[in-house]
């Protein structure tokens, strides 16, 4: 049995796991930031793709382990992450109008993952969208992915420009950055192993989740006083 495939993604799942619901308190705290519900539901979404991850390493193939992980790990969770910043950093009416596309399209997605027909990961086989048989299921990734993708780094860049600007709200420049980075580490992972390098998936989705904490820790941080 690997101990990485089998038991780091349950590590993963589970700082993710108090990540959002640290972030679902805050937002309790402060129901008028949005982006803190939209991020906790994302970063949920991420603790479930591990925990799908883990059970599979560890007790062996599940359709509804891959199907879970599929939508939420691989489809959804960059865009509900993205769709927090949008709700950060953008004006309500466009806030708003994407979050009603994310939904409706968040459920055709379901729909199609759990309507699709899978083949069956041997013992060992690391998760892979390779696994989805019936067609056009899989080109729903990109569309996902993409917007999450522009949300969380256009966020980061638009908070910079903002600090090095303004020389304001550096905290929330430097958070943003670090989510951004975060939730990208899994794509850095499946690159490298496509390239044939051992759990590099799994190690990049924990520092994924341990960055995003510190990312948002930081961006919620009180600006200090300046002299």
């Amino acid at each position: 049995m690997n101990f990485l495939s089998s038991y780091l993604p349950f590590l993963s799942a589970t700082v993710s796991l108090i990540f959002a619901i640290v972030v679902f308190s805050r937002w309790l705290r402060e129901p008028k930031h949005s982006h803190l519900l939209l991020w906790a539901i994302g970063i949920l979404m991420y603790s479930i793709g591990g925990f799908c991850e883990g059970w599979n390493g560890l007790v062996g193939w599940s359709p509804l382990a891959f199907r879970l992980w599929y939508l939420f790990g691989a489809v959804l969770v960059a865009a509900w992450l993205g769709q927090g910043t949008v709700y950060l950093l953008a004006k309500p009416r466009t806030a708003h109008i994407t979050l009603v596309i994310l939904i409706i399209a968040s459920i055709y997605g379901a729909i199609r993952v759990f309507g699709a027909q899978l083949g069956v990961a041997q013992p060992g086989q690391e998760l892979s969208g390779s696994l989805i048989v019936s067609g056009g299921v899989r080109i729903l990734t990109p569309f996902f992915n993409i917007y999450g993708t522009l949300a969380l780094v256009g966020g980061a860049a638009w908070s910079a420009w903002i600090f090095f600007r303004k020389k304001v709200k550096r905290n929330r420049a430097v958070g943003n950055v670090l989510i951004a980075l975060g939730a990208l580490m899994p794509a850095f992972g499946g690159t490298f192993s496509r390239f044939g390098i051992d759990n590099a998936l799994y190690i990049s989705e924990f520092l994924g989740a341990v960055i995003m904490f510190v990312g948002f820790v930081t961006a919620v941080r009180p600006e200090a006083k300046q002299a």
